[in-house]
């Protein structure tokens, strides 16, 4: 099977796209459509696809993750992948449901002792100074930006 060419980034020289980044209200949406073409392009670096942040996606929208990686195989770009994605997630969502779980997402910090324990742990590691950091996705942004050079 000849993979089409795609815009794959190479996850070596540069990060996946922020946690943030909204694809049709989806967070973390884009940054896994980041890791994929990378992967399949085989410049995906450190970047694993089918970590714990992208399952909170795959999870919320019922989409298989091999499913997922054959439809961005076939070369299309963000917005042929985001219909695709509409059309597969089950149950169907709302505007609204996407939105409040989109927002979820961005704000999202840990409860658990250990996992607050091995958050903080990060945060001394990246940069003992910052006390700006509170999320997931914070702590995420903050570790690509210093894995890349960036003064955290």
């Amino acid at each position: 099977m000849q993979i089409p060419v795609m815009n794959a980034p190479d996850l070596d020289q540069c990060p996946p796209r922020s946690p943030r980044v909204r694809l049709g209200g989806f967070t973390i949406l884009p940054r896994i459509l980041d890791k994929i073409r990378a992967e399949i392009a085989g410049t995906a670096g450190e970047y694993k696809y089918k970590n714990p942040l992208d399952w909170h996606f795959l999870n919320y929208t019922g989409i298989d993750p091999d499913e997922l990686k054959q439809e961005v195989a076939r070369g299309g770009g963000d917005w042929e992948v985001l219909q695709w994605v509409r059309a597969k997630t089950t149950p169907q969502r709302m505007e609204w449901e996407i939105a409040q779980w989109a927002d979820w997402t961005a704000n999202f910090t840990f409860h658990d002792a250990d996992m607050r324990e091995w958050f903080t742990e990060e945060i001394r590691r990246l940069n003992p100074a910052r006390d700006d950091i509170r999320t997931v996705f914070d702590r995420l942004d903050l570790d690509d930006y210093a894995s890349f050079g960036g003064q955290a």
